[in-house]
């Protein structure tokens, strides 16, 4: 599996976690649900992406999106 799919499964994991945990536990989880996409959104329009950078650093196989 390539960085790019491996960000973007993390991503929607994420998202996914954070709204049940929204409903079931507390509505500051959405919090978390803002974060991940504002970072998405930033990393699309610049190009760096954290989560890319450790993902490399750790010899998985580059994708196309984050160079």
């Amino acid at each position: 599996m390539s960085v790019d799919r491996i960000v973007l499964a993390f991503a929607g994991t994420v998202i996914l976690l954070s709204l049940i945990l929204s409903q079931v536990h507390s509505v500051y989880w959405l919090w978390v649900t803002a974060f991940v996409g504002a970072n998405l959104l930033q990393s699309a329009i610049t190009g760096f992406c954290p989560l890319a950078k450790i993902l490399k650093a750790v010899g998985v196989k580059p994708g196309v999106a984050f160079n």
